[in-house]
């Protein structure tokens, strides 16, 4: 376990990322979501994830369902403001035009107020089953970056000084203004997705060193790029859109090196997402159980140093990538 900044909230190396219980893209069932959850627990996850945004709150009910099997002093959950759901009367159609297949019972609402931000978590406790969360995040504060700043920053910094919440940071899926909360603010932790990959190292640039400097944790997610790192083919997303050719011809290339040394490519993308010292953990998201036992399988899996050097060799990793923490 390692704890987030200068917090006591402490997490697994690896976590689980609840969005795919929500019927992400297709549909889960509640035991499945349930079985997800145990499956994870018993391999070493004590670390999850989860957001409002994910399922209209469906997410939120099933993690904490499940989660309800499990001391509450065992695990650490994190969930994120900034997105308030209202609901619908009567449903409108289906949520599938922001990736979930569940009924439009509720619209989402833009709102980083420190009001909204209070209104966000106390409804995410009722959805999860809980009196408290360990973690909240600011979810895609991309376009509100000046009431993100103003107020709901602030409004986290309330919530940890009342005790209410243990860790306070902002979650994104980019480097650049992840940078400005871990320069400007006294967060905690920041989860930055898809941005320090095999195939993207945008957050290596910045980010993490700052973070590093700051004594902020980095959560890293998107370590797959959406499914093109898990099993690159024609057909694989990259940041869930049809990957590019160039980048399919990349991780093409990867798997090809990861495939002389016996190494999974998932094990690969795993590790070096992993390797940074500024990261304190890893979400994964999975959809049933053996996805869940396979990323924790996968996690395991040590990386020969002599694997990242022909990365480097053949121009598929930046020198000095990944860091010295890294297996081998």
């Amino acid at each position: 376990m390692t704890r987030l900044g200068r917090s006591a909230v402490q997490v697994s190396a690896l976590g689980l990322g609840a969005a795919p219980l929500a019927n992400l893209y297709s549909e889960v069932t509640d035991e499945q979501a349930h079985d997800t959850v145990t499956a994870a627990w018993q391999r070493g996850v004590r670390y999850f994830d989860t957001a409002p945004h994910y399922g209209l709150g469906l997410s939120e009910r099933r993690l904490g369902a499940a989660l309800r099997d499990f001391p509450r002093a065992g695990y650490t959950v994190s969930t994120k403001v900034g997105r308030r759901l209202e609901p619908l009367d009567p449903p409108d159609g289906d949520d599938l035009a922001h990736g979930f297949a569940v009924p439009a019972t509720h619209r989402r609402v833009w709102d980083f107020s420190a009001d909204g931000v209070r209104r966000s978590l106390e409804a995410s406790l009722e959805r999860l089953g809980l009196d408290r969360v360990d973690v909240v995040y600011l979810h895609d504060p991309d376009d509100h970056a000046e009431q993100a700043f103003r107020e709901g920053y602030p409004a986290l910094e309330g919530l940890r000084s009342e005790g209410m919440v243990g860790a306070i940071g902002a979650g994104m899926n980019q480097a650049e203004m992840l940078t400005r909360f871990v320069r400007d603010t006294d967060v905690d932790v920041v989860l930055c997705a898809g941005r320090y990959t095999l195939l993207d190292q945008r957050a290596g640039a910045e980010l993490l060193p700052a973070a590093l400097e700051r004594g902020v944790s980095v959560v890293v997610g998107g370590a797959f790029n959406s499914g093109l790192l898990a099993d690159p083919r024609p057909d694989a997303t990259y940041d869930y859109a049809r990957a590019p050719a160039d980048l399919l011809e990349t991780a093409l290339r990867m798997k090809a090196v990861a495939d002389r040394y016996g190494v999974p490519l998932r094990a690969v993308a795993l590790a070096f997402c992993a390797a940074h010292p500024a990261v304190a953990s890893v979400l994964v998201g999975a959809r049933s159980a053996a996805e869940a036992e396979d990323c924790a399988e996968q996690f395991a899996v040590p990386v020969p140093a002599a694997l990242w050097e022909e990365l480097r060799e053949d121009g598929l990793l930046p020198a000095g990538e990944p860091s010295e923490r890294s297996s081998g």
